[in-house]
């Protein structure tokens, strides 16, 4: 199952960043969230919305809708903005976030702080004994490191499917994506503050490209990482199976049945391969 966040919803202050011509954030990645919803349930995939109309979901029930559902993956859609004139003016680009209590700069810091919105945070929850608590961490620990090259597959999926400059993949301490408890990522599609990207940004054939991009990308990361999660899955001791009964794919977090499976429908041809080297995080091709 794929869970995709529209950020921001609800009236002022929580309708995202403002565009030029009463452009809105909160409309902007409804309509991406909705058509890239579209484009992998026609694939085959199972995929839920965090929110699927102009509603103030809270950060906490936005990762708590994905854990409930034990997801395999949550992808949080915005738009970017800058502050001062000069900066609207020049600042464009998509940039792909992963969590970390160590943002990348001071910028990576600033944009958690704005979208965080206040000190809203989710508590883990304890565990009942101590082997309980280590399958936890180990599960958790694994979702942390997919969530890195989910954010890599998915800034070279946007990239490569609309042309726009590459801002990089970045780090910072988002509190939607700390409650998560399977790989996560938040995208930001773009500036709706830069002239020429708010107006491609309301476009719905930029919306469309977009969509297409994030959906392609979501078939890549379970082609290339939750497929590996499956063979890894099946090394492991079964009893034996009688007549035509066959193993159901499992959510290693969750143990729950696999959903996303079915996206891989037809082949694809296989994009650039990321390097993902341990650590590493690649570095955004422009100043804001």
């Amino acid at each position: 199952m794929v869970v995709l966040d529209a950020g921001h919803g609800g009236k002022f202050p929580h309708d995202g960043a403002h565009g030029a011509h009463g452009l809105l954030e909160k409309n902007v990645v409804l309509a991406v969230a909705q058509k890239t919803k579209e484009l992998l349930e026609a694939q085959g995939a199972t995929v839920l919305l965090t929110r699927e109309s102009d509603l103030d979901v809270s950060l906490a029930d936005r990762a708590r809708i994905a854990n409930d559902a034990g997801a395999d993956l949550f992808l949080s859609i915005h738009c970017n903005s800058m502050e001062t004139r000069e900066d609207r003016k020049v600042t464009r680009g998509v940039e792909t976030y992963f969590l970390s209590p160590d943002p990348t700069d001071a910028e990576a810091k600033m944009l958690a702080e704005l979208e965080n919105g206040g000190p809203e945070s989710i508590p883990l929850p304890k565990a009942t004994n101590a082997v309980i608590g280590i399958l936890a961490d180990l599960a958790l620990g694994q979702a942390r490191n997919d969530s890195a090259a989910l954010a890599e597959i998915i800034q070279h999926h946007v990239i490569r499917g609309t042309w726009a400059q590459s801002r990089g993949v970045r780090q910072a301490p988002f509190l939607v994506l700390s409650g998560t408890k399977m790989p996560s990522a938040l995208v930001e599609i773009g500036f709706i503050s830069h002239p020429d990207e708010s107006r491609l940004l309301a476009k719905t054939a930029y919306q469309d490209k977009v969509a297409t991009a994030l959906s392609n990308a979501v078939r890549d990361f379970a082609d290339r990482v939750l497929s590996r999660r499956l063979v890894a899955q099946a090394v492991k001791p079964a009893p034996a199976l009688k007549g035509s009964e066959q193993p159901a794919a499992v959510n290693v977090a969750t143990e729950r049945p696999l959903a996303i499976d079915a996206v891989a429908t037809e082949p694809q041809a296989a994009p650039a391969q990321v390097a993902l080297p341990a650590n590493a995080v690649a570095r955004p091709d422009g100043t804001r």
